[in-house]
């Protein structure tokens, strides 16, 4: 949409209003994630598959498929430019796939089933994983026939004060739930089944602070992008931000590294748990999806109101995603495994077109100037159009400098997806007719092996007219 066609006003707004938009994935969709750009959205499977959405066209621009059937995909990582995605699986590997012709750059088996894992924002060979019941791993996959397993330490650093008197027993099933670059990739962070949350240093693999948020697991850790503002959620049903310094700085001393809570989100009438959190793309907003209930929270940082909750379908919403540029937030429904988006609808205004375009309410009496169909001469009317003819216009050359204005970066920052010519590999083109520019709707209705629709919620049977061998007969889809 033009931008001089939308409203100033809702420019301005930073939060989603309303759903407008379900996508359409052959399977059950557990996990989420943008990439840098936010062109992209990478949604895992609950049956191992990952699909790559085209937000532009809300279609499916790639399929991958590497993980073990069956093997519900756990997490996913995209790396600064867009062209590397990390897939981990509890089937025990991580894959970085290349989106250039989606082939499989590295297959790793951690040993363990992997709760999460995550690329090094420099180096998109080098990776952390957190395990099921064993320690984290800080994996280097440079070279490709023997990758490298860094095991990271799960224990905290505890001051002399803070130890128990009996250690091993107070550390007996004290694992890793949940790890985490910063946004240089100095240090990691995890988070444990026994609520602690510590950093490690990347280069020597140690501990280097901790801090005891509560006594249950942590669940999920998130970074702003300035790499400032962590986002913890813990299975005590309350959220909590915290502030942290300038990890980057060499000249930080372990000692000067003090996490203090800064905010604490919960809802204190119902008592709500918490299925997934992330921030907003600047961070002044935190978001949280709802345990049992259909409603996504949304609360201001400053004062830590709740300013916003986001209805939409009447399911539970799983993994939730908010846009690295946009108000536009993206939630999985744990029943459906349909993906839906949150945003704001913007009503073009047309007056901005021309000083003296006026909007009308209803039809109004035109009347015409008199000599505003007038009859113009064939030689000028020739002469116009052979004028126009001659004019060259290059669509070949590509302007770096508008690509840049555009959000582009030169190099491999600026690499793109190539089109996916293969319609096999895509389900959505096979359903999916474009009727205008930018429009979209569904050849038939036809619910099959579990697909879903972007409209339709209802779960019934219907009929499609299919042509069979000549004979146009109506049947069944799996007939």
């Amino acid at each position: 949409m033009n931008l001089p066609l939308t409203d100033p006003t809702l420019l301005a707004q930073d939060i989603p209003e309303t759903l407008t938009a379900r996508l359409r994935s052959s399977g059950q969709a557990v996990c989420l994630r943008f990439s840098h750009k936010g062109d992209l959205l990478a949604s895992g499977m609950a049956k191992g598959t990952i699909a790559i959405f085209d937000l532009e066209t809300n279609g499916v621009a790639r399929k991958l498929k590497g993980h073990t059937a069956g093997r519900t995909v756990q997490s996913l990582s995209w790396e600064k430019s867009g062209r590397y995605l990390l897939s981990s699986s509890i089937d025990w590997k991580v894959i970085l796939w290349d989106l250039q012709d989606g082939s499989r750059v590295r297959v790793v088996s951690l040993g363990a089933p992997v709760y999460i894992a995550e690329l090094h924002p420099q180096n998109h060979l080098k990776c952390v994983a957190a395990l099921y019941e064993y320690r984290p791993v800080l994996a280097d996959l440079t070279d490709a026939s023997k990758p490298l397993q860094h095991a990271l330490p799960n224990l905290p650093l505890r001051a002399p004060h803070e130890q128990d008197a009996n250690p091993d027993k107070a550390d007996a099933k004290h694992f890793t739930t949940v790890a985490a670059f910063t946004p240089s990739g100095s240090h990691i962070i995890t988070g444990t089944t026994k609520g602690w949350l510590n950093i490690i240093s990347t280069t020597t693999r140690k501990t280097i602070s901790s801090i005891r948020l509560c006594s249950k697991p942590i669940l999920l850790i998130r970074l702003s992008t300035s790499g400032r503002d962590l986002l913890v959620n813990a299975s005590d049903t309350i959220i909590r931000t915290l502030r942290l310094p300038d990890l980057s700085n060499p000249a930080l001393l372990p000692d000067q590294i003090h996490l203090e809570v800064e905010h604490k989100f919960q809802d204190v009438v119902n008592r709500l748990s918490w299925n997934h959190v992330a921030f907003s793309s600047n961070a002044d907003y935190v978001m949280a999806s709802t345990l049992m209930n259909h409603d996504i929270y949304i609360w201001e940082r400053g004062h830590g109101s709740l300013v916003k909750i986001l209805e939409g379908p009447k399911e539970e919403l799983g993994a939730v995603e908010w846009h690295p540029h946009r108000p536009i937030v993206a939630a999985t429904g744990v029943e459906s495994g349909r993906i839906y988006l949150w945003g704001l609808v913007m009503p073009q205004r047309w007056s901005a077109l021309a000083p003296d375009f006026s909007e009308v309410e209803a039809n109004i009496e035109y009347v015409e100037l008199e000599d505003e169909f007038d009859i113009q001469p064939e030689e000028e009317l020739v002469k116009r159009r052979l004028d126009q003819e001659d004019e060259i216009v290059d669509v070949l050359t590509v302007d770096e400098g508008q690509l840049e204005r555009e959000g582009g970066m030169a190099g491999d920052a600026g690499w793109s997806m190539p089109v996916l010519l293969d319609m096999g590999e895509s389900d959505s083109e096979e359903e999916i007719v474009a009727i205008g520019t930018g429009q979209y709707r569904r050849k038939s209705q036809a619910r099959e092996d579990g697909d879903e629709f972007l409209d339709g919620d209802d779960g019934g049977e219907h009929e499609v007219d299919e042509v069979e061998g000549g004979s146009g007969r109506k049947r069944r889809r799996g007939d």
